[in-house]
């Protein structure tokens, strides 16, 4: 229970301070987006407005998620790290990549709902009103009810592999940094170290991972955007549903963006990815460690093992 409300606390810390450069970072790679705003001769396509559309969905599926994951990775570490054949870094990737897959069942239905909201453009009237909710109403006019999973292998090919070589990384980096650091007894001090160190072991690792594994998040984008039609936005897909369900296929979209736009296209939003990608971790693993420890009183195995 202290791991799943540890992982919790540290999505929704992520959530509240993160969450705009992720609404940048979808218009970026939204190429009708930037269009719609040239075409009216604009130039505000990433103007700081609106970038908490879509929280509402994020905050309500990020919860379970976050204590989904490390419940699962906690579990699988410990499960396979005792078998000695294995080395510590494939430990970490397979428990990783395994709590990944079941938290991306959870985040799914909420990304796509999230990825719809953060494109609806403000037409002035009631500003009140939740945009989650319009980009439900609208996936769901559109007849996408029931494909709410639609993207979950994409976001799952975007996640896995930046999951998988971040954890290594991450648990590699904050332990050579606990190898040089003098013990100390639990308490505030110890509790802020805690985070402190994994919270810079992750930003390094997240940052990195994160530029690396950029074109599958931009195939992941623009496949959940060709998904039905969101009130207000200009950048979904007319086309009919069968050949909606061709053009989605990941192979496709990507090599539909790399004709359009060549490597540059594929790597759209990477800098912008990266950046949110290493505060986000930074504060999220950073959180969540100093949480774990501040919830087991001091007691946390990995901590005391250091």
């Amino acid at each position: 229970m202290d791991i799943y409300v540890a992982g919790a606390l540290a999505a929704f810390t992520v959530d509240m301070l993160i969450y705009p450069f992720d609404t940048l970072k979808t218009r970026r790679q939204s190429q009708d987006y930037l269009k719609s705003y040239a075409q009216a001769g604009k130039n505000s396509a990433l103007a700081l407005r609106g970038l908490y559309q879509g929280i509402g969905s994020v905050v309500l599926a990020t919860l379970p998620a976050a204590g989904v994951f490390f419940s699962t990775y906690e579990l699988f570490k410990t499960t396979i790290s005792k078998s000695s054949l294995v080395p510590l870094p494939v430990v970490h990737s397979v428990a990783s990549a395994t709590a990944e897959a079941a938290s991306c069942l959870v985040l799914t239905p909420a990304e796509l709902i999230k990825q719809h909201a953060q494109m609806i453009r403000s037409q002035g009237g009631d500003k009140t009103r939740s945009t989650s909710l319009q980009a439900f109403r609208g996936l769901y006019e559109a007849g996408v009810g029931r494909r709410l999973f639609t993207g979950y292998t994409a976001l799952l090919a975007r996640n896995l592999p930046l999951t998988a070589m971040q954890f290594p990384i991450f648990e590699h980096l904050r332990a050579k940094i606990w190898a040089t650091r003098p013990r100390r007894e639990p308490g505030h001090q110890r509790i802020l170290e805690t985070g402190v160190i994994a919270g810079a072991s992750a930003a390094t690792a997240g940052a990195l991972a994160a530029f690396i594994t950029a074109p599958s998040d931009v195939v992941k984008t623009r496949m959940m955007l060709l998904t039905g039609r969101s009130n207000g936005a200009d950048t979904l897909y007319r086309g009919g549903r069968d050949q909606m369900a061709a053009e989605q296929q990941p192979w496709r979209v990507a090599r539909q963006i790399y004709a359009e736009s060549g490597t540059k296209g594929l790597f759209r939003g990477g800098g912008l990815r990266s950046t949110w990608t290493a505060v986000g971790s930074g504060l999220y693993l950073g959180t969540y460690d100093a949480a774990k420890l501040w919830l087991t009183g001091g007691k946390d195995a990995d901590t005391k093992s250091r």
